[in-house]
């Protein structure tokens, strides 16, 4: 039986539009030291996304971005940086943190629209799908026979 026919059977009603709602990220953007004055552009272009709240960083060459991921996600805005030109820092352990980030985003995304399981009411699920069985638990026998032995 899929996944989905459980759900149904078992009368799990899903909804996910709010689901993202309040989750707010916060991270800081580094910026490669060559060209100069990336981070000034950037500022720039980003300022003008809606739902994007960015501001200089602590470090000379990066910004500080505040996204709600229901809008953005920070690879979605590091291609788009990428896209423009910008060219962020390659280092070992940015690359690293970019990407536990990365994964942590779409594990996040992901876990928000995926249905609730079925931990309690896993037997109505099969309680319904008997119902719906052709034969099911029907017994055609009129009363009076089936005690007769």
């Amino acid at each position: 039986m899929r996944r989905e026919t459980a759900y149904k059977l078992a009368g799990r009603k899903h909804l996910h539009e709010n689901a993202l709602a309040e989750a707010l990220c916060e991270h800081e953007l580094r910026f490669a030291q060559y060209p100069e004055a990336q981070s000034a552009r950037a500022l720039l272009f980003l300022q003008n996304q809606p739902w994007l709240h960015v501001e200089p960083g602590v470090h000379a060459e990066s910004l500080h971005v505040c996204y709600d991921l229901a809008h953005y996600s920070l690879r979605g805005i590091e291609q788009a940086l990428e896209a423009e030109g910008f060219r962020l820092d390659d280092s070992l352990i940015s690359r690293i943190k970019r990407s536990l980030t990365h994964f942590c985003e779409e594990t996040r995304s992901r876990n928000a629209t995926a249905p609730q399981r079925l931990i309690k009411q896993s037997n109505q699920v099969y309680v319904k799908a008997w119902e719906h069985h052709p034969h099911g638990d029907r017994d055609e026998t009129p009363p009076e026979l089936r005690e007769f032995k």
